[in-house]
């Protein structure tokens, strides 16, 4: 009871002397691993490390976010594509990434900009809603005291970052996907399964008392250092407080759509895309249009 009083004192403590702080400018590195190990025996392991390594450099990103007391706009840093970059699986892995995100904590506010097969879409909602549970943890993340917060995230099943191998349990399971093995087909939709439910862990400082935080999170006592989601995790690198500029932009392209419409185009385009790979779309090439 006595350590729990003293961390409320330093808390409130951390709050009045930071009260100052209005705005600021973080810097996140962003890495998301993926099980590759789908193919069987027809992709060879070179296939395998050329896809790993693709996939690496497109599920490491580095994010910048800016921020006041109310709003926050977070985007991934520019920088030059390599060449021969930008097509084949890189172009795939683009239609999944998230692009500019904005969140306003009073009016609500969710929106983001996404490129999907070619065509623009303005995500616009209520901001996600996570029942955060504040933990009586700390560590030190740079030169902040970050706390630990954990809350349990529902997923989609078009959520595909945290998407693995499917397990066979039963024989019959076992005995079918040894029969895919054998064969020249292999549909990855079939491989792959997204879990219904993630623990979000999240580390926030009450020294920068300001409610916002990376990609879609928010709404904890202080900014959120660090995002351990899954597959996923987000470390903020670098904090610049009060700088004399900052742009807070608000996404604006893209045809309005909320969250629950997006998610179903893409559901539907990729069971467009299973139904083309399925065996008579095969040979034909990737053609999938937005209308």
């Amino acid at each position: 009871m006595k350590a729990y009083i003293s961390t409320l004192f330093c808390f409130f403590l951390t709050i009045s002397i930071t009260a100052q702080i209005t705005s600021g400018q973080a810097t996140y590195q962003s890495k998301t691993t993926v099980d590759m190990d789908f193919g069987g025996p027809q992709m060879t392991e070179q296939m395998k490390e050329q896809i790993a390594e693709m996939m690496k450099k497109a599920l490491e990103k580095t994010y910048i976010l800016n921020f006041n007391k109310e709003e926050s706009s977070y985007k991934e840093e520019e920088k030059l594509a390599a060449p021969g970059a930008g097509g084949g699986m890189m172009a795939m892995m683009g239609n999944f990434t998230a692009g500019a995100q904005y969140k306003n904590t009073t009016d609500d506010l969710y929106l983001q900009e996404q490129e999907f097969f070619g065509k623009q879409f303005l995500i616009t909602d209520t901001l996600p809603k996570l029942e955060w549970k504040l933990v009586n943890v700390s560590k030190q993340i740079g030169q902040y005291v970050a706390f630990k917060a954990t809350a349990i995230k529902q997923l989609g099943d078009t959520d595909f970052q945290s998407m693995r191998r499917r397990n066979s349990n039963t024989d019959s399971e076992k005995e079918a996907t040894e029969t895919k093995k054998d064969s020249t087909e292999f549909d990855l939709m079939e491989e792959i399964e997204i879990p219904k439910e993630i623990e979000i862990v999240a580390w926030y400082t009450p020294q920068i008392p300001i409610p916002q935080g990376p990609g879609e999170f928010s709404g904890l006592p202080g900014l959120i250092l660090e995002i351990q989601a899954d597959r996923t995790s987000i470390l903020c690198t670098k904090i610049v407080l009060n700088p004399k500029e900052i742009e807070i932009k608000k996404p604006s392209k893209g045809q309005k759509v909320s969250q629950e419409e997006y998610q179903k185009i893409v559901k539907d385009k990729m069971e467009e895309m299973q139904e083309m790979y399925g065996g008579r779309g095969r040979g034909r090439g990737m053609q999938i249009r937005m209308n």
